[in-house]
């Protein structure tokens, strides 16, 4: 029973009998554009409305479209409708469209803007359509039965300017796809008619760069645009136009990428907000009306609305890119191909129509021409002619006498017979037989036509300069230059806003942004911890990190998560991967790597390190040998000018000294200059600020020079100095 079921058969031989023929019809015959620039669903509408007289009628109903069109695409209605659509004015989805329409028809850039149904809405034939279709009855292409085999229809239009890269065209197939995006006309024209003269100039001259009919901007990068000209793939970058409403402090969106919707951008937008990446809008709203289309942001205060746009630009498709795939059916085969290539194809489909109509006007002119020539012989005797059919007796019998009574074929004789008897005059005659030399010299001019493609090309380089001055119009992409665009870095998508950073005593960090902690309460701490440090910075700083075991760790402070002063904070050890029994002793925030590092140590010697030196060119989060290990360290600060310390020996004595009379250095291990001499068993113990103390008469420890000795604590600075360290405890 399963040898029944089943049947043996090669994977070969069923893709070639199955698949291939499918895939084939698909790439063939649905959804890859022609050297005409339409897919065939395209040129069957446009078609029907043709032949329906819409180019130069009324408009009618899109439902009688619709209908009509089932006569050469038996697809759903629904199906027709939706090619109908995407080629009206009113979807703005071309940058020149085929139908001039009335009603709803949808918007390219909106995704919910839904289109009316085709009962309601009206279209008729845009004027630009005259081309697709002109001379089209002169045998100018091949004409072919429709599915059913009751009508003709072409197999392409004979478009007179290069439509392919004017109208944008999408299409998937099996195995393969196109993408071609969309040229200003006149520029197209232009570049056609220079590389008709000259196939080796420089496209890039004249067809400037693609243009969209939803506007915006187009980054231009001549490397990637060369590329794609020459190879017919690769992206660009576009990306949206937008102003700024001082008074409404609102960001107002009025172009958007051809490649996005208005929806996909406010979706995008709000999701940005919602998750906090993004801080400075207040409000999103979508205020599109009939006078086109309009995305509104309102803006928190003092908001730079440039850098906003420019992480917007990063995060969401306001800037987005538009990847090439110049792939055409020519001759019924796909190819990928350059603009010079699609150029030279249709230059060549072009001659071929050209050619194909002026055989077609040599023939009507011929036959013309031979009739004339008969009627020429009976302006010899037209009495004779009339004697002929009158003494003819049977009907059938006119034309062979007059064939053999003036030695004329039976065309000439036919049309001679037809003549109506008010024309059988002189007048008439001579005037139709004049005509003889304009026909004669008329037919040589197309022959000549015909066997010169210097002339043919001739024809297409006039025809293509009507075109453009006849429907150019300025581009509505502009084109702004990749160097004038502000590189958009990982940096310009980091919220920058002031706030705190707090190192405990038990290695805890706590960042904290100053909204929040205007009104916070106290910190939690763990038992028996403190707070060691506080420092003011900026998200986007760079934080030092240095730790008792002569390191300093980096990190971005945007790294390090927000935290409220009811948290506990980051714990350093696992955050920086601290050793057992190492412990962070002071924290920097640098924007720019500024100012100095001071390193006192008991020994009474300070180094005076610049900051700079602790930059690194890779990514590095620990650097070892911070700072000199071979005494104790005592003090560590951070300035951004120089000032005055106070440093206290284990022997009473106190010296001032300035830090300008260190000379800074950029080795990081630097031992540092002797301030205050050391004596036997004496060493420094502590470092102050000389705003921390309260000398009396603070001149009388300071020194010109260093080192020194110091001089010993006075008795009334001593007991201010106990006090001090009474009110602390």
């Amino acid at each position: 029973m399963s040898s029944n079921l089943f049947i043996e058969q090669k994977i070969v031989d069923t893709l070639e009998k199955n698949y291939m023929p499918y895939a084939m019809s698909v790439i063939v015959s649905r959804a890859i554009p022609e050297i005409d620039g339409l897919k065939p669903s395209h040129r069957k509408l446009l078609y029907t409305m043709y032949k329906m007289g819409l180019l130069n009628g009324a408009r009618t109903k899109s439902a009688n479209v619709v209908g009509q069109t089932m006569r050469l695409n038996p697809h759903g209605d629904m199906a027709i409708y939706e090619t109908l659509v995407r080629l009206t004015r009113g979807n703005n989805a071309l940058l020149y469209p085929y139908i001039d329409s009335k009603g709803n028809f949808g918007k390219q850039y909106s995704r919910d803007m839904r289109f009316a149904a085709s009962r309601y809405t009206e279209v008729r034939l845009e004027k630009i359509c005259e081309e697709l279709f002109k001379n089209l009855d002169k045998n100018t292409v091949d004409f072919v039965d429709n599915y059913d085999g009751t009508v003709k229809e072409p197999l392409l239009l004979p478009c007179t300017y290069p439509n392919i890269l004017v109208s944008s065209n999408q299409g998937i197939a099996v195995g393969m796809a196109s993408n071609i995006c969309s040229f200003n006309l006149k520029e197209v024209c232009d570049a056609t008619i220079e590389f008709i003269k000259d196939e080796d100039t420089d496209i890039m001259k004249y067809l400037k760069a693609p243009d969209f009919p939803s506007g915006g901007c187009l980054i231009f990068n001549k490397k990637n645009l060369k590329a794609i000209y020459k190879t017919g793939r690769g992206s660009f970058r576009l990306r949206a136009k937008y102003r700024y409403n001082k008074e409404s402090n609102c960001i107002e969106i009025f172009e958007i990428p051809y490649t996005t919707t208005a929806e996909a951008i406010i979706d995008s937008i709000i999701e940005l907000v919602r998750s906090n990446r993004i801080k400075d809008i207040s409000d999103v709203r979508d205020e599109t009306d009939l006078n086109g289309l309009k995305i509104a942001l309102d803006l928190k205060r003092n908001t730079d609305p440039d850098m906003l746009m420019n992480r917007l630009f990063k995060l969401t498709t306001l800037q987005d890119s538009f990847g090439c795939n110049f792939n055409i059916l020519v001759n019924g085969r796909p190819r990928l191909m350059g603009i010079k290539e699609i150029l030279g194809e249709w230059v060549a489909f072009r001659m071929e129509c050209i050619k194909r109509q002026t055989e077609f006007d040599i023939g009507k002119k011929s036959e013309k021409l031979h009739l004339l020539m008969g009627l020429q012989k009976i302006l010899l005797d037209i009495d004779k002619a009339i004697n002929i059919i009158r003494n003819t007796d049977e009907e059938v019998l006119v034309i062979p006498n007059l064939m053999k009574g003036f030695s004329i074929d039976q065309v000439q004789a036919e049309f001679v017979a037809e003549i109506k008897l008010r024309n059988l005059n002189r007048e008439y005659i001579l005037n139709r037989v004049n005509e003889i030399d304009k026909l004669r010299k008329e037919i040589s001019e197309l022959n000549d036509l015909l066997e010169s493609d210097e002339k043919v090309k001739k024809v297409i380089v006039k025809q293509l300069g009507d075109i453009a001055k006849k429907y150019g119009r300025p581009r509505c992409t502009e084109i702004i230059h990749e160097a004038n665009i502000k590189k958009i870095t990982a940096e310009h998508l980091i919220e920058d806003y002031n706030l705190k950073v707090f190192l405990t005593e038990q290695n805890y960090l706590k960042k904290i942004p100053m909204t929040s902690l205007r009104n916070s309460a106290e910190h939690k701490l763990k038992d028996d911890d403190y707070i060691i440090q506080e420092i003011d910075a900026r998200n986007k700083c760079e934080l030092l990190l240095f730790s008792n075991k002569q390191a300093v760790y980096k990190l971005k402070l945007f790294e390090i998560e927000d935290c409220k002063t009811s948290n506990l904070g980051e714990y350093a050890t696992n955050l920086l991967s601290l050793e057992e029994d190492e412990k962070i002793i002071y924290i920097v925030a640098t924007e720019d790597y500024g100012g100095y590092m001071l390193f006192a140590f008991g020994n009474g010697k300070v180094a005076k390190i610049d900051v700079s030196s602790y930059i690194t060119k890779t990514n590095r989060k620990r650097l070892a040998n911070a700072y000199n290990a071979k005494s104790e360290l005592i003090y560590i600060s951070h300035i951004i000018e120089d000032e005055e310390l106070v440093a206290f020996s284990n022997l009473n004595k106190v010296l001032i000294f300035d830090t300008a009379k260190i000379n800074p250095k950029v080795t990081r291990t630097s031992a540092g200059v002797q301030v205050m001499r050391a004596k036997k068993g004496s060493a420094v113990i502590e470092i102050k600020k000389i705003v921390d103390v309260s000398f009396k008469d603070p001149k009388y420890y300071k020194t010109k020079n260093i080192p020194a000795v110091g001089y010993y604590l006075k008795e009334e600075d001593a007991e201010d100095q106990q006090l001090e360290l009474n009110l602390v405890q």
